[in-house]
């Protein structure tokens, strides 16, 4: 049995450090710990990774933790250098402000022949790499408080970067956050709020993109919840968000299923944790959520750790006991309410946090359940757990109020300004509903019926068919896909403009060379839109497409009619610059069938042998 004990002292305090060192599917990942993978459900989950040649897999209790001072894991190794091993982190207060962090490893090794490289690596090169993330969280949770940090100047601080960030970008993302930044502020966004959601996105760690809470942005913003809802939602009308739907679990409140549209949200569905199976209710349990555009940002897919006490903010403390174990510790709560409860017993014993409340409380299951009534403890009482029971007993305290910083559905499809945002999303009850921004590309053979005359039917089908196989290899190396043909026209989504408007072009070129009695129409246009099963099929609906299809109206054939959105997305300008001399573009002005008397602005692009000065697409603003 090894024992390895590390210490540093930091300048933040320990409420500060928390949010960050308790996230450990994070920490594992800025100290260089790989991605993991996992097999099978509940108790019988195994995880998994490869380090250094080793095909490491083990099984884990329960995280336990003590917010905002302590926590750990014991892992069971069923291959690999180790056959146990247990962390404990403990975030203790200095007398003099900041923390001294304890880092305590205790592991056994499979042989004693490991036991030197062990060492060696613990000491020297896991704990120098564990040094450098704690200090990077303490510079980062300074920064978050306006604090600054020995040898920085405060300006420094407060616009320094997050502790060890990971930024990925998609091709031309940056580019195109601007250019949305620029459509948020159009369509009468905060400018403050704006400006904090941009920044964000530009500098914000790819795994807090991945999830963003509106009202915990808020929170942290100190900003208005609505307010930086309703910012939110315009981002995502805008395509700098994709809008989402998390499902809570009643128990845990942790999130257990992640939807693009409310109907995707049906029958039981299981928690893991828990080992329950539960419902939805959108009042309480369906929260909305936003990520990050994936054509702005577009981070690999990753899991370093799962059972992280982040996961489940509300929890303050999770404490497993054996039969007749007992301990004493101290515990740290903001005034309010809470409940104790344990997976494994029926019922909770209601306790109510305030400052004149029991300094010392104690805690333990009875035969027939929990304490009757209301205990009032301190904010920062000395608890002491007892399990009296026979049996394993998990202890958890948390918060009672029910997601009190989840924007839920109920709320969020109750406001005003989501009905006008996306009334066209949500015409009818049960409608599925899909806010991200998606490129579409329709196309269409011009003179399809006398083509079908003058070389007859057989022949002209074939050359459709061909056509079809055409376009089908072209729109799937350009990483989109033909959602369905109608007669000889095709319907295509892609994940960025660019694509679609490279797709329609290497379609004209291939159609010239291989089958040049066919000549195609095509219009691309970009926007959010609904996504639904139809037919045994992802199909799509909404607004974005119904314009999409009427730009096929304004194509003389051999060319690409795209909209102002697509033209002014940056790497769709990019391109099209880069290809000046091969195109010529003419700027229409007009109203579209369908959508009332506004002027829509449309650009019609004609390949051509050698253009001389052509007009320019679009100027990035």
């Amino acid at each position: 049995m090894l024992r390895f004990s590390w210490e540093w002292d930091l300048l933040a305090a320990p409420e500060a450090l928390w949010p960050l060192v308790s996230d450990t599917d994070r920490f594992n990942r800025d100290a260089g710990i790989p991605n993991l993978t996992l097999k099978g459900e509940g108790p019988d989950r195994l995880f998994a990774i490869r380090k250094l040649g080793f095909h490491v897999r083990w099984r884990e209790e329960p995280f336990e933790w003590s917010r905002p001072r302590r926590f750990g894991v014991l892992r069971h190794y069923l291959s690999g250098p180790l056959k146990e091993m247990k962390v404990t982190v403990h975030l203790d207060p200095l007398p003099s402000g900041g923390t001294r962090v304890r880092y305590d490893t205790q592991l056994e090794a499979r042989h004693p022949i490991l036991i030197p490289m062990l060492t060696l690596g613990f000491n020297f090169v896991i704990r120098r790499r564990f040094a450098s993330v704690f200090r990077a969280y303490d510079r980062a949770a300074l920064r978050a408080a306006g604090l600054p940090h020995p040898g920085s100047t405060q300006a420094h601080a407060v616009s320094a970067p997050a502790a060890h960030p990971h930024r990925t970008f998609a091709p031309a993302g940056k580019a195109r956050l601007y250019s949305r930044f620029a459509d948020l502020l159009a369509s009468g966004a905060e400018p403050h709020l704006a400006a904090r959601l941009r920044l964000l996105l530009e500098e914000g760690d790819d795994t807090e993109l991945a999830r963003i809470r509106p009202y915990a942005l808020a929170d942290e913003w100190r900003s208005g919840r609505r307010e930086t809802l309703e910012t939110c939602l315009l981002a995502a009308r805008t395509g700098l968000l994709d809008f989402r739907w998390d499902l809570l679990c009643p128990s845990c409140r942790g999130s257990k299923f992640t939807a693009g549209h409310l109907t995707d949200i049906k029958g039981p569905i299981h928690c893991e944790s828990c080992q329950i199976d539960f419902r939805a209710a959108f009042d309480r349990s369906v929260e909305v959520t936003f990520a990050a555009n994936r054509s702005i940002r577009s981070p690999e897919a990753g899991k370093y750790c799962l059972g992280s006490p982040q996961r489940t903010p509300h929890v303050h403390l999770r404490q497993a006991l054996e039969p007749g174990a007992a301990m004493t510790l101290d515990v740290s709560l903001e005034p309010g309410r809470y409940r104790l409860r344990s997976p494994s017993l029926e019922g909770a014993w209601h306790i109510r946090a305030c400052a004149d409340g029991e300094a010392h409380a104690h805690a333990q299951p009875r035969a027939g359940g929990w304490p009757e009534g209301e205990a009032s403890w301190s904010t920062h009482p000395r608890l002491s757990l007892a399990n009296p029971t026979a049996r394993r007993v998990v202890f958890v305290l948390e918060r009672n109020a029910w997601a009190d910083d989840a924007a839920t559905a109920a709320e969020v499809t109750a406001l005003q300004s989501f009905r006008d945002l996306f009334a066209e999303e949500a015409l009818r009850p049960g409608e599925e509903i899909s806010v991200g921004s998606l490129a579409f590309l329709f196309t269409d053979l011009r003179g399809s019926t006398r083509l079908y005359r003058d070389a007859g039917d057989a022949k002209a089908f074939g050359l459709v068919m061909e056509h079809f196989d055409i376009l089908k290899a072209v729109i799937a190396e350009e990483g989109g896909a033909i959602v369905k043909t109608i007669g000889d026209a095709v319907m295509a989504v892609f994940p960025r403009p660019q694509s679609a408007v490279r797709a329609a072009f290497e379609s004209h070129r291939r159609l010239r060379e291989s089958q040049p009695l066919l000549v195609l129409k095509a219009g691309v246009h970009c926007g959010p839109c609904i996504a639904v099963n139809q037919n045994d099929r992802l199909d799509y609906f909404g607004s974005t497409l119904n314009l999409s299809a009427r730009l096929l109206g304004f194509s003389s054939g051999g060319d690409v009619v795209v909209t102002h959105e697509v033209g002014r997305d940056p790497e769709t300008a990019q391109w099209l610059d880069a290809h000046a001399g091969a195109c010529r573009v003419e700027e229409i002005h007009t109203p579209i069938r369908g959508f009332g008397q506004d002027v829509f602005t449309l650009m019609r692009i004609t390949p051509v042998a050698a253009a001389a000065s052509p007009t320019p697409f679009f100027s990035s603003p």
